[in-house]
C-alpha cells in the first residue's frame, strides 16, 4: 500500500515540515495544526479535521509516537506508522509526522503554527485528566498563535475500540461492563486526586535492587555452566523506598521511616531517588549490610538467570530499637494512614509492630515472603490492621492451607488480625477484595502483557492503601488495583514509580 499510493508522501519529520511551513508563511500561509493519538480513524476526526483546514491554508497533523500513546496496555490498538497513513489519506491534510516527544508541546515549537486546534472535549480545560491542553494553550501562545476548538459532532476512538475490537480479556469486558453502569471515570479519578492532602507515614525495609544485563556466551570447556557476558546494569529503589514514591505521586505529605547497614549505607543514591515530598528518617546499624539484590537478567526478554542477596540477620540491640520506637511513638499521632512495607529484614521487631498496632490511626500490611524469610514473615504475626494488601500464596501460606477455597480463607484471616479489608493479588486471575460488611469480590486481570513482576506489589500496596482509608467502595478497591497492577508490570523493576496522570488515562481508557 505504501509504496503505490502518493499520499504517503505527506508524512514526513517534524524538522522536515518545519522548514516547509516556515518558508509558507513567508508567503502569507497560515498554518493549522492539530495533534492527537488517532488510534481509529472515525467520522468524529474526519470532521474535525475537515473544520481544522477550513480555518486556515495548510493543516499539519502531528500523530502520538506508540512510545507516548500513555492510556494503558493494548494501547495504541494500531502502531503510529499506520495511523499516520490513514490521517494522510485524508485529502484535505497537507502533512503528517510522528511526534518522538511524551506531548505536542515540543511538535508546536518546531512547526510554529499560526492555528492549533483542538476538538470540543478540550474546551472545558479542567476536564482534561493529563492538564496537558494548559501547557498547549501556554506554548502556541509564546510563539505568537492562537487556540481554537472545533464544534463538530465528537466519538471516541477508545470506547470503539473497546466496544468492537475485544481490546480486553472477555472476563475483563463483562466486568468493566457492569462496573461502568454504576462509576464513571471522571468520579473516581476525581476521588484519587483528593487523597493529595491524606499525611502518610511509610514503615519497612529498605532494598537496593540491582538489575545486572548480560546474554549468554556458551559452555565452557572444563565446567557445566553457562558463561555470560556483562553487558550493563541498573540500579533502583526499591523495597520501602518504591511504596514511598508511589505514594509520593498522589499525596503531598509522606514520611519514611527505615533502616539502613552502616557498611554501605547507600545515602547519596538513596536521596537522590526519593521523591520531593518524602522526608526520611533513615536509622542506621553499623554492624550491617544495606540490603541489595542482585539480579542477572538477559536483557532481550528480561529473562531472570539467577539472583545474589547482599544481607544480614540481626535482631535490633536495645538502644537501637529504643530510639526508634521513641521516635514512631512522638509522630504516629500526626498521621493519616500508617502503611507497613515489611519485607522480612530484620528491622521491624515484635515491639515495633505493638507500638503501630497500638497507635495508628489507619494501619496498612503487606508482608512479602521471599527468599530470605520464606516460612517467617506471616502476616498473621500482626495483631490488628485495618487493611491488608498480600498476594495468594502469602496468605495461604500465611493460614497454613494450601487447597481450601480463597474467600473462606480470607474471611479467616480477618477475624485472625481484626482485619475488616483485605485485598489479595491473584497475578493472571486480578484480585480479590473483602470488606467485612459488604462481603467478598473477584475483579478480573485488565491485562495479561507482562514486562517485569518485580515491584508490582509494592505498587498496589502503596495505592490501595490510600483508597482503602478513604471510603471507596469495595469495587472501586478492587478496580483500582487492578489499574494499578496493569500500569505496575510494564515497568522494569522500580525504575519509575506509578505515574497518577498515567493512571487516570489509563482508568478514563477502560471506562469509556
Amino acid at each position: 500500500m505504501r509504496g503505490n499510493n502518493s499520499f504517503t508522501e505527506k508524512i514526513k519529520t517534524l524538522e522536515e515540515i518545519s522548514e516547509t511551513v516556515e518558508e509558507l508563511k513567508k508567503k502569507g500561509k497560515k498554518i493549522v495544526h492539530c495533534h492527537g493519538v488517532f488510534d481509529l480513524l472515525h467520522p468524529g476526526h474526519i470532521r474535525h479535521l475537515a473544520e481544522a483546514k477550513e480555518k486556515g491554508d495548510v493543516l499539519v497533523v502531528t500523530i502520538t509516537d506508540d512510545e507516548f500513546v500513555n492510556k494503558g496496555p493494548g494501547r495504541p490498538v494500531f502502531n503510529h506508522r499506520l495511523r499516520a497513513e490513514c490521517i494522510a489519506a485524508l485529502e484535505y491534510v497537507d502533512f503528517v509526522a510522528i511526534n518522538r516527544y511524551p506531548t505536542a508541546v515540543e511538535a508546536i515549537k518546531k512547526l510554529k503554527p499560526n492555528l492549533y486546534v483542538k476538538g470540543k472535549e478540550y474546551s472545558r480545560r479542567e476536564d482534561d485528566v493529563t492538564g496537558k491542553i494548559y501547557d498547549e494553550e501556554e506554548t502556541v501562545k509564546s510563539i505568537g498563535g492562537d487556540i481554537c476548538f472545533t464544534e463538530d459532532i465528537t466519538f471516541s476512538s477508545t470506547e470503539l475500540l473497546n466496544i468492537h475490537f475485544k481490546v480486553f480479556p472477555e472476563d475483563a469486558n463483562d466486568f468493566l461492563q457492569r462496573f461502568k453502569k454504576e462509576y464513571s471515570a471522571q468520579s473516581i479519578i476525581r476521588r484519587l486526586k483528593s487523597l493529595e492532602n491524606l499525611k502518610i507515614l511509610v514503615i519497612g525495609d529498605t532494598i537496593i535492587d540491582e538489575y545486572h544485563y548480560c546474554v549468554g556466551i556458551g559452555k565452557p570447556q572444563k565446567d557445566n555452566i553457562v558463561a555470560t557476558k556483562y553487558l550493563y546494569e541498573e540500579r533502583f529503589a526499591g523495597g520501602t523506598l518504591a511504596v514511598a514514591n508511589h505514594i509520593a505521586g498522589f499525596c503531598k505529605n509522606v514520611h519514611l521511616v527505615s533502616l539502613i547497614g552502616g557498611k554501605n549505607e547507600y545515602m547519596e543514591f538513596i536521596k537522590s531517588k526519593l521523591h520531593p515530598h518524602i522526608k526520611a528518617k533513615f536509622f542506621v546499624k553499623k554492624d550491617v549490610t544495606t540490603v541489595v539484590k542482585r539480579r542477572f537478567l538477559d536483557p532481550s526478554f528480561l529473562t531472570k538467570m539467577f539472583e545474589l542477596y547482599f544481607i544480614d540477620e540481626f535482631t535490633l540491640e536495645v538502644n537501637l530499637e529504643k530510639r526508634i520506637i521513641n521516635y514512631l511513638d512522638e509522630r504516629l499521632d500526626e498521621y493519616d494512614v500508617v502503611i507497613v512495607s515489611d519485607f522480612g529484614h530484620c528491622f521491624i521487631s515484635k515491639k515495633i509492630i505493638e507500638l503501630l498496632c497500638a497507635k495508628a490511626k489507619f494501619l496498612a500490611v503487606n508482608t512479602q515472603i521471599n527468599s530470605a524469610n520464606m516460612g517467617f514473615n506471616l502476616v498473621t504475626k500482626y495483631p490488628r490492621a485495618d487493611y491488608i494488601c498480600i498476594d495468594e500464596p502469602e496468605i495461604r501460606l500465611a493460614m497454613h492451607d494450601k487447597f481450601s477455597d480463597l474467600k473462606d480463607i480470607v474471611v479467616k484471616l480477618s477475624k485472625i488480625v481484626k482485619c475488616p479489608c483485605i485485598t489479595i493479588t491473584r497475578g493472571h486471575k486480578g484480585a480479590l477484595t473483602y470488606f467485612k460488611e459488604k462481603g467478598i469480590f473477584f475483579i478480573p486481570a485488565f491485562s495479561k502483557k507482562i514486562v517485569d513482576r518485580v515491584g508490582a506489589g509494592d505498587a498496589c500496596l502503596a495505592v490501595t492503601s490510600l483508597v482503602a482509608a478513604s471510603n471507596f467502595s469495595c469495587q472501586e478497591l478492587g478496580f483500582i488495583c487492578n489499574a494499578v497492577g496493569a500500569l505496575a508490570v510494564l515497568i522494569v523493576g522500580n525504575r519509575e514509580p506509578i505515574d497518577p496522570i498515567s493512571l487516570y488515562r489509563f482508568i478514563t481508557t477502560l471506562l469509556k
